[in-house]
């Protein structure tokens, strides 16, 4: 019963720590990268469809990602989305691909992007410490109920934390990484 809590814990916290990564990776830096587009959406014959399912997306230049779709016709739908999406790129349509260039940030733009990881990283943080609210609460709850001893318990609770400080720390480091990618000129 309580192997079974702590999977459950170290699996929510590790989701956590998954959707923190695309997040992080869908922060512009001064550096092409596909992670960037990937995950747009298009309004592709009228259901949404990410970019990465409807073309091909490379990085030929430092600064310029080209797409490449598969369908011609979906070109417009495509420039349209990537507009849409308030990344402060401006995609460039030639009639078979488009390209869209990476313009070098600012130093203020930089620092709103830090500031950006820095809120997504703490919204998970609290979700992960969420996770350990509520699974020190089922081991609370077990041990009045009978189910565990109190010795039980305190070792259950300590190897919650423990994994929790495990997947904080994971979180900062991408933090600090990201941040490092996105101040370098």
């Amino acid at each position: 019963m309580i192997d079974n809590l702590l999977l459950e814990t170290e699996d929510k916290m590790d989701k956590a720590v998954q959707f923190l990564q695309q997040e992080l990776t869908g922060l512009r830096t001064g550096k092409a990268n596909p992670a960037l587009v990937d995950t747009i959406t298009v309004d592709y014959y009228g259901t949404p469809t990410r970019l990465r399912d409807i073309a091909n997306i490379s990085t030929p230049e430092p600064r310029l990602i080209v797409i490449n779709p598969f369908d011609p016709s979906s070109l417009g739908l495509i420039e349209k989305a990537i507009v849409a999406a308030n990344i402060g790129i401006t995609p460039m349509n030639d009639g078979r691909l488009i390209r869209v260039p990476i313009p070098e940030l600012s130093e203020e733009r930089r620092k709103d992007m830090v500031k950006m990881a820095s809120r997504a990283t703490e919204e998970q943080r609290v979700s992960v410490r969420n996770i350990r609210r509520d699974a020190n609460d089922q081991v609370k709850a077990m041990q009045k109920n009978g189910d565990i001893t109190e010795d039980d318990r305190d070792s259950t609770l300590e190897q919650i934390q423990n994994t929790t400080d495990k997947y904080v720390a994971k979180m900062d480091e991408m933090l600090s990484a990201k941040e490092k990618d996105i101040m370098e000129v």
